[in-house]
C-alpha cells in the first residue's frame, strides 16, 4: 500500500480548473519531485494534500486513512507537513524557540519540545545559532530553519515547496545534501522546485503538471526525454540539455 495517494483530485475556483483529475501514489521512503510551468497547479495540489483547500472532487489518503476534510493541523498531527515557499519565522523568537513551536504544537510526541528543537537544529546545521534571531540568517539558513520547524513535528511525509529557490550554488548544494539526509532517515519527501539541478538530483521519480493535468510520471531520465514535458515545461529543444544536466546525464 502506498503511503500517500491522491485519487481524481480536482479543484475549481469559479470557472478556473486549477487541478484537473490528478491521481498519484507515493511509496513510503520515496522522494518524488513535482515540476511544471508557473500556473500549472503545483501549489494548489500541495494545498489540497495538506487541507488548506478542500477538493472539488477526489480525495487524499495517508497510510490508508482518508485525510480529505481534515484541518491542516489535524493532518500535521497525523505526520504530513509542508514548508512554505516564503519563509516567515515567528518574530521575537530565537531559532530554538521557532523550532520548539513546531515540536510543541505540531508534534506527535511533544514531551520535550526544547530537546527536539535542539535535535532538528543540529540536523540542519543551525544548532550553533540556536539562540540567535532569525533576522540574522541568510536566505539559505532561513530555508534550513523552515525545514527544521517541520522536522520538529516528527513527520512521516514532508512536502517541500521551493526550498532551493533563491539560493546560490553553495547553498543549493547544502539543501540537496539535507534532502538526501532526510531521505536517508526513511522519511517520504514530495517536493516542488524550479531549480532542476536540485530536484532531479534527489528525486527517484518526477511528476509533471501542465494546466492542472498530470501529463507525465517517470524517473528523471524518462522525464528528460519526454517530448510532452519539454514542450509544456520549457518550450524549446534546448530545454533537453538543461534537464539532462540537472539529472546528471
Amino acid at each position: 500500500m502506498a503511503l500517500l495517494e491522491g485519487e481524481h483530485l480536482t479543484k475549481r475556483f469559479g470557472g478556473v480548473v486549477a487541478v484537473d483529475d490528478v491521481s498519484f501514489s507515493i511509496e513510503r521512503g520515496e522522494t518524488v519531485g513535482l515540476i511544471g510551468p508557473n500556473g500549472a497547479g503545483k501549489s494548489t495540489l500541495f494545498r489540497l494534500i495538506t487541507g488548506v483547500h478542500e477538493p472539488t472532487k477526489g480525495q487524499v489518503t495517508l497510510d490508508g486513512e482518508v485525510i480529505t476534510g481534515l484541518k491542516p493541523h489535524q493532518i500535521c498531527h497525523r505526520g504530513l507537513v509542508k514548508t512554505h515557499q516564503i519563509v516567515k519565522p515567528l518574530e521575537g523568537l530565537s531559532l530554538l524557540e521557532n523550532a520548539a513551536v513546531g515540536a510543541q504544537f505540531g508534534g506527535r510526541n511533544p514531551e520535550n519540545p526544547m530537546e527536539r528543537a535542539h535535535e532538528v537544529l543540529e540536523f540542519v546545521g543551525l544548532d550553533h545559532m540556536a539562540h540567535d534571531d532569525p533576522d540574522e540568517l541568510s536566505v539559505g539558513a532561513l530555508k534550513r530553519l523552515e525545514i527544521a520547524r517541520v522536522l520538529a513535528t516528527d513527520p512521516e511525509v514532508l512536502l517541500l515547496d521551493e526550498v532551493a529557490g533563491g539560493l546560490d550554488t553553495d547553498e543549493t548544494e547544502e539543501i540537496i545534501d539535507l534532502i538526501r539526509d532526510i531521505s536517508d532517515q526513511g522519511k517520504t519527501v514530495f517536493l516542488i522546485d524550479h531549480v532542476m539541478r536540485a530536484l532531479m538530483s534527489v528525486s527517484e521519480r518526477v511528476f509533471v503538471l501542465d494546466n492542472g493535468e498530470l501529463i507525465a510520471k517517470g524517473t528523471p531520465t524518462e522525464i528528460q526525454n519526454d517530448e510532452r514535458v519539454i514542450e509544456a515545461y520549457l518550450g524549446d529543444s534546448a530545454a533537453r540539455d538543461d534537464i539532462g544536466t540537472a539529472a546528471g546525464d
